[in-house]
């Protein structure tokens, strides 16, 4: 495994480029049209955005044919899925190549035939975590509780709040921002700003920094007893 600040050097023999940087639209274009006009002519594009289309890309790589994709799960040396996930102008013979490489990885192959916002595990866990942060910002219980309900009543063993604090507030916030701005939806400005003023300013980004909705790495959900009371 090597390492490379320069997007020139470390693409210069890629068979496949997999992009994972934040949820904002124009950084991803942006992204695209520089990897696009120095990548070999042969190296395939996967995006591994958590919700948006590989279609709203796919003509800034100016490789559309050779542009899908490939969604990890947090925490993968567990959870070991690999969604690939093409758009209308992928070309098929890429679309079963990068399923193969998700099989050679070790991964369990999930191939989408078309595409979905979220593809299948966003579209499942992404209206749960938006139904507990809603529950949040209208005050009806603290996350603690919110999670100790979820835990207990489905046998999950992590609650909304302890998955965001995986997936990382930024990703959140970067969510629910862009939906605010999408529908205009009040509610989602809220939780945006929430996310924002008690948790990104002051540092609680989830695990990567040891604090989110919990402290680690020791939250109060590990405690043998918070299922108890």
């Amino acid at each position: 495994m090597t390492f490379s600040s320069d997007l020139s050097r470390a693409t210069a023999e890629a068979d496949l480029v997999i992009e994972a940087i934040p949820e904002v639209v124009q950084l991803k274009k942006d992204f695209y049209r520089e990897l696009g006009a120095i990548a070999p002519e042969k190296t395939i594009f996967a995006t591994n955005s958590s919700t948006l289309l590989p279609s709203q890309f796919a003509e800034e790589t100016g490789r559309p044919e050779k542009f899908l994709a490939l969604h990890f799960a947090n925490e993968i040396w567990r959870n070991n899925t690999a969604e690939i996930m093409k758009h209308p102008g992928t070309d098929m013979d890429v679309f079963h190549e990068v399923i193969e490489f998700a099989k050679a990885i070790g991964m369990v192959a999930l191939p989408l035939h078309k595409e979905q916002p979220g593809y299948i595990l966003n579209s499942l866990l992404v209206p749960l975590l938006e139904a507990a942060q809603m529950l949040l910002i209208r005050e009806i219980a603290d996350p603690e509780t919110i999670d100790k309900t979820w835990m207990v009543a489905t046998g999950a063993p992590l609650g909304p709040f302890a998955i965001l604090d995986v997936v990382g507030i930024n990703t959140a916030y970067n969510i629910g921002h862009a939906k605010a701005q999408a529908t205009g939806n009040d509610e989602y400005k809220k939780v945006a700003e929430l996310l924002k003023s008690e948790y990104i300013d002051k540092d609680k980004l989830g695990r990567a920094t040891g604090e989110g909705f919990y402290t680690y790495p020791n939250p109060s959900f590990a405690d043998p007893d918070f299922l108890k009371s």
